[in-house]
């Protein structure tokens, strides 16, 4: 994975992700408001977040955003992904 220095970090996210294909709905937490919709699971010791939407009626699960939780700061993943909902990239 790009951005990620760490091999055994990217590794455990992928290894998260492709769990992801036997019920997604059940893996994660269904996250609120500006999110809805958007579902959210830890990975790589708790630090990462995986934010994904699934689409039962195609059977796919599409990453929306992964990254560190940095509640209060602006690198957060879930303002990353708010900001991305927001602009229509998220889909």
């Amino acid at each position: 994975m790009q951005g990620i220095p760490d091999s055994r970090i990217s590794r455990k996210l992928v290894e998260r992700i492709d769990a992801l294909a036997d019920e997604p709905e059940k893996a994660g937490k269904p996250l609120l408001k500006e999110l809805s919709g958007y579902r959210s699971i830890r990975a790589a010791g708790q630090r990462y977040r995986i934010i994904y939407a699934v689409e039962r009626s195609r059977s796919t699960v599409s990453v929306v955003a992964l990254g560190i939780r940095r509640e209060g700061d602006r690198s957060d993943i879930y303002n990353l992904a708010r900001k991305l909902v927001r602009l229509g990239l998220a889909d």
